[in-house]
């Protein structure tokens, strides 16, 4: 018995990617034309091109030539309440345990410029990984305004550009659409994120990615230390949908035993990855189980994007020392103490904070007997 459901699903999963996207989440409304200028240059086949003239300017990412490093940082509650209102002497910064100066402070308000990832391979089941990933993502496109600036990128044995950045959803949801079939069964997580990220190294504004995967790797050139260090010179902020708890309830459910443990380990390996790739780029990563948990996921995303602070200061050590320095970012009052959050209630909230862990501090070309 166990055998037919597994065909079925089989027979379910390769003809589902000839559907068109489920209808449930509304469209963003957007002209036929593309917003705010000419359009971008068009892109080098598997790299995508920056909106580097349409692109929003101003200049809110971390920085990482010190002796300046800019920070993008999110104040929230446990629950998810974002902090509005801060101001600069509500942030205190320690670069590797020592206290920095905050030299220049401000909310950021440029719009969103986004790269959907996603992982469109046939390993497991023909695709499961490709199908959620497709379908899922749909539910982004309700949470981005008209100023937004969204590409759409997947990936396999190699990473490949769909749709080009544009600020016409409506381009984005009909690249969606025309992914069917996944090719190859590989999965190099790795090289698409390093890949994609390098694509955005010239690109002004809010950058982000957003990654649909399993998060393990099969096939990369790469490691997940070479990874994490290309990542620290960066400015991109990585939120991260893992999908391998989702295939794990799955198995347990179609499969005599479920999951054995070898696979179960990879998994879980898989998972921690993926926080490690968000959390050290001060994004978020999440492990839904339902469709339904979506479209809060996204929401957050956007939100969180919306509402940052750009800090920056002057490492008082100078920095060009080619080592990683660990940043700690903390709120406190104005004379230097815990600073205490209130619900509407009166009750006391904790608070975290949302930023890059730290940089990798790069010696200057040409300096040091280079």
């Amino acid at each position: 018995m166990k055998i037919i459901v597994s065909l079925v699903l089989v027979t379910f999963l390769a003809g589902v990617f000839l559907l068109p996207l489920p209808g449930r989440p509304a469209r963003a409304q957007a002209p036929a034309g593309q917003q705010g200028g000419a359009p971008p240059q068009p892109a080098a086949p598997k790299t995508p091109a920056t909106p580097q003239q349409q692109a929003p300017q101003a200049g809110v990412s971390i920085a990482v030539e010190v002796p300046v490093v800019t920070l993008d940082v999110i104040a929230a509650t446990q629950s998810g309440d974002l902090l509005t209102g801060l101001k600069k002497e509500n942030f205190k910064i320690t670069d590797d345990g020592v206290a920095q100066t905050i030299t220049n402070f401000g909310p950021t308000e440029a719009p969103i410029t986004m790269v959907m990832l996603l992982e469109f391979s046939n390993d497991r089941w023909g695709g499961f990984f490709a199908h959620y990933a497709k379908y899922w993502s749909a539910y982004l496109f309700p949470q981005l305004k008209q100023q937004d600036w969204v590409a759409l990128e997947t990936f396999d044995l190699k990473t490949h550009l769909e749709v080009d950045f544009t600020q016409n959803k409506d381009e984005v949801l009909q690249g969606l659409s025309r992914l069917h079939f996944p090719g190859f069964s590989e999965s190099a997580v790795f090289d698409a994120i390093l890949e994609t990220n390098d694509s955005l190294k010239d690109v002004k504004g809010k950058k982000s990615i957003v990654l649909l995967a399993s998060g393990v790797d099969t096939f990369s050139k790469h490691n997940l230390d070479q990874t994490m260090k290309l990542l620290r010179q960066s400015d991109v902020t990585i939120f991260c949908v893992g999908l391998g708890q989702l295939y794990q309830n799955f198995m347990d459910v179609n499969r005599v035993g479920g999951m054995g443990s070898l696979q179960r380990m990879n998994y879980l390996q898989a998972e921690n990855q993926l926080k490690t790739f968000s959390h050290e780029t001060g994004g978020e990563a999440w492990f839904p189980q339902f469709e339904g948990e979506m479209p809060g996921i996204f929401q957050t995303v956007t939100s969180f994007l919306r509402h940052q602070y750009s800090l920056s200061y002057t490492p008082t050590s100078g920095g060009k020392d080619n080592k990683f320095h660990k940043v700690k970012i903390e709120l406190v009052k104005p004379d230097g103490s815990p600073l205490e959050v209130l619900n509407q209630k009166g009750k006391k909230q904790k608070w975290v904070v949302y930023a890059r862990e730290g940089y990798e501090a790069q010696k200057a070309v040409g300096s040091g007997g280079d």
